[in-house]
């Protein structure tokens, strides 16, 4: 909804909409050109969806922080998830669920993987434009430093001796977070070159402990690789 409220609803006038229940009542059994599917593989039944899903999209696109690196509850990876269901649900017998929560492309093949929580919604809006004029998509692989450079934004990690994922996530969000004060969470996960290790250096120089070091890394990518170890090395 978020999306169709930034200006979507151009580019679906480009397009014929087989499936999208938050902006209009048309169905089609496919296949079609391209899907784009939020969220991550937690149940069985979305594992065994996600499947029927590219078995009928000539390309599939991942979008936002669940569907490209676990999303938040990717946190359960690192601990039992028995223990966690018998915590949260009266009856958790009745749960069906996986042991992991993990990204799209960890099932099937995905063309495209559009970052974020929440996606940025001009990359988005961008990406479905190029995809419908045949032109090459280009997101970018640099570090949301350098787009705080462009913004004229003082380090929140150097100046301010703030935590910051900022040196090891990919840009696309436009340094939001650092914008107002705030150091990067890495909602849009490791950039190409992330150097994790290193990372986790600076953020133990700024007196964090072991622990709160790879909490850092562990928020909404928590099932991206570089993440995952929270910065230590294999």
């Amino acid at each position: 909804m978020g999306l169709l409220d930034l200006g979507m609803l151009e580019v679906f006038g480009r397009v014929e909409v087989a499936y999208f229940p938050e902006a209009t009542r048309a169905e089609s059994p496919g296949p079609v050109d391209l899907a784009v599917v939020e969220g991550s593989i937690t149940t069985p039944h979305e594992a065994e969806r996600i499947r029927e899903v590219r078995a009928g999209a000539r390309q599939l696109w991942a979008l936002g922080a669940c569907a490209t690196a676990g999303g938040i509850q990717a946190l359960r990876n690192f601990l039992h998830v028995d223990e966690l269901a018998r915590l949260v649900y009266a009856s958790p017998a009745y749960v069906e669920t996986l042991t992991t929560s993990t990204a799209i492309a960890d099932h099937v093949p995905v063309e495209l993987e559009l970052r974020g929580c929440p996606p940025d919604a001009g990359q988005l809006r961008a990406a479905l434009a190029a995809f419908l004029d045949g032109r090459r998509i280009s997101l970018p692989g640099h570090a949301v430093c350098l787009e705080c450079k462009a913004r004229g934004t003082p380090c929140v990690l150097v100046a301010g001796g703030q935590p910051c994922l900022g040196p090891a996530t990919q840009a696309g969000c436009g340094a939001l977070c650092p914008a107002f004060g705030r150091g990067c969470f890495g909602c849009f996960g490791p950039m190409e070159a992330a150097r994790p290790e290193a990372m986790r250096r600076v953020l133990l120089s700024l007196g964090l402990s072991e622990e709160q070091a790879t909490r850092e890394f562990r928020r909404f990518a928590a099932a991206a690789p570089a993440f995952a170890g929270g910065g230590r090395v294999p």
